[in-house]
């Protein structure tokens, strides 16, 4: 689990719109309105009725908006064919990368010295890039039975080794080796909701009860009972 510090905040623009000409074959109008779209911005901080003066935003893409993620991955997409030619697969949403491969049980020292070079060389890469690993937030996660556990030690990301972890969240999912902790984190979730709806079911029909809350969120009709 390969994480980034405030990716979309230090994505520097020579080098986006470069990678955009030579990579991906973007020029004239086009380029011209990508260019405007980055600079010229400004950011201040405010507090109470004190302003600080007003810098222009140097690096960094526009949260928020459509474009600021798909110019992100254009900018990081690179990094795919880095760790390809590793064996190794990527898995990446937006900023959030997830480096996996998988081995027999004899070759568990091989595969662990394989995502170590293949970090070294990402992390390269990164620096590279005026980008920014995030180290703590860097977690390796090994997969397999409980009795094959022993066989498995830390693995070298960087300068650090780091030890594996039970369970990993990734946006949405918990991830180890048998799915407990998100069988176990979505149970718990779900019944918050069914004490949300037990203590307003006197209040709601049993239409609205078995309702999907996509539709509706059980908070909403938990106010609409207070006011009641």
């Amino acid at each position: 689990m390969l994480s980034l510090s405030a990716a979309f905040d230090t994505v520097d623009h020579p080098t986006l719109l470069q990678r955009l000409r030579t990579s991906y074959g973007l020029n004239g109008v086009v380029i011209k309105w990508l260019i405007s779209y980055l600079t010229g911005r400004t950011q201040f901080v405010r507090k109470s009725s004190t302003t600080s003066p007003p810098p222009p935003v140097i690096r960094g893409v526009p949260q928020g908006l459509i474009l600021g993620p798909i110019l992100f991955l254009l900018y990081v997409a690179d990094l795919l064919q880095l760790i390809k030619r590793h064996q190794l697969v990527l898995h990446g949403y937006v900023d959030d990368n997830q480096i996996y491969g998988f081995c027999r049980p004899c070759d568990v020292d091989v595969l662990s010295d394989k995502m170590s070079a293949c970090s070294d060389e990402a992390l390269s890469w990164i620096r590279a890039n005026r980008l920014q690993a995030n180290p703590s937030k860097t977690e390796v996660l090994w997969c397999s039975s409980g009795h094959r556990q022993h066989q498995i030690g830390s693995v070298r990301i960087g300068t650090a080794d780091v030890l594996p972890v039970s369970s990993v969240r990734n946006p949405g999912m918990y991830i180890d080796s048998d799915v407990a902790t998100h069988i176990t984190a979505t149970v718990r979730s779900c019944f918050s909701a069914l004490q949300q709806l037990r203590s307003v079911r006197q209040c709601l029909p049993q239409q609205t009860l078995v309702m999907s809350d996509k539709m509706t969120p059980i908070s909403h009709f938990c106010n609409l009972c207070k006011r009641k």
